[in-house]
């Protein structure tokens, strides 16, 4: 839908990074619109993960991820929705970091599901991602959603290391079926973390199986708002010989768009429809406010939450 399409200005968080000196080496592949977690979907070509070539960089930033691990540049930025910089960081072995929202201004990202998307950072370790977020952070008034609230020192946080740090381990994250060298890693990390000084405590995030429905619902339904813009008049492909503004509307979508694409718009537009409304996005934002009251409790206990990687979703 946007091949060979070139933005008229940058984004926020670029002008920030090129405003900080930063050279910006290239854009990198991803799912179509953010929507997928293995950068399969792409309109362009499939990413390889460049630890093995046989296996996915993960997505929907798997491209990000790639070039950062294979060293075709210090750092990268992504968007994460539900997962798309955490889990390729994963897959990768680098570290992804999806901040808090409205920490990033949105200014000029493509939107996918607004209540959900946020501009994140790729990065060999830690630092580099701290000093990447920190250099793209702060209020932008040309976001709606920015938070007024000036850049934190993101470097004071390293002093001290992890001595005194509370980290919570949920009961609802290590579960029967996980596989056995996830939950190893991440169980051995844990260790780590209280030989170096931390104090580990166990939580419980009692909606945690609620987390991927809820998503299912409220990501489709806004990337269905959000997709409408790409109607073959302002921007974008536009279908030749169409007979009427309708014609031209129902061809451009659907030579335009990707078959992961336009699913995801169909399941939305369903959840959005009159007579369905309440019962599936309305609820589905209900319970949102739960899985975040959780959460809320949960950090006035522990200053980190540990969280095993996922497989792949369909929805990332």
């Amino acid at each position: 839908m946007l091949e060979g399409f070139v933005p008229p200005y940058d984004a926020t968080a670029v002008a920030m990074l090129r405003a900080a000196g930063a050279v910006i080496v290239g854009k990198t592949n991803m799912d179509e619109f953010a929507m997928g977690s293995s950068t399969e979907n792409s309109a362009f070509f499939v990413t390889r993960n460049p630890w093995d070539l046989s296996r996915v960089p993960g997505g929907s930033s798997g491209g990000s991820a790639a070039a950062v691990a294979a060293d075709a540049c210090l750092g990268a930025l992504g968007s994460d929705t539900g997962g798309s910089v955490r889990q390729p960081a994963s897959f990768c072995g680098i570290v992804g970091l999806k901040p808090t929202y409205g920490m990033v201004s949105r200014y000029g990202l493509v939107a996918f599901a607004s209540s959900l998307d946020q501009v994140s950072v790729l990065a060999k370790d830690v630092t580099d991602a701290a000093l990447l977020l920190q250099s793209i952070a702060g209020h932008d008034p040309r976001d709606a959603t920015s938070l007024s609230l000036a850049a934190p020192d993101l470097a004071q946080a390293f002093e001290g290391g992890a001595a005194g740090l509370r980290v919570g381990v949920p009961k609802e994250y290590f579960v029967p079926g996980m596989q056995a060298d996830v939950e190893s890693a991440v169980l051995k990390a844990v260790d780590t973390l209280a030989e170096l000084g931390a104090r580990i405590v166990e939580l419980s995030l009692p909606h945690t199986e609620y987390a991927l429905p809820v998503y299912y619902l409220i990501a489709p339904a806004e990337a269905s708002a959000n997709l409408a813009r790409y109607d073959g008049v302002k921007y974008g492909y536009r279908v030749a010989g169409a007979r009427d503004l309708s014609d031209a509307y129902r061809r451009t979508r659907e030579l335009g768009l990707g078959a992961e694409v336009k699913r995801r718009i169909m399941l939305g537009t369903y959840a959005l429809s009159a007579g369905y409304y309440d019962a599936y996005y309305l609820r589905a934002q209900r319970v949102r406010t739960l899985i975040k009251q959780d959460f809320g409790l949960a950090f006035e206990l522990a200053d980190v939450i540990v969280c095993p990687p996922r497989r792949p979703q369909p929805f990332a």
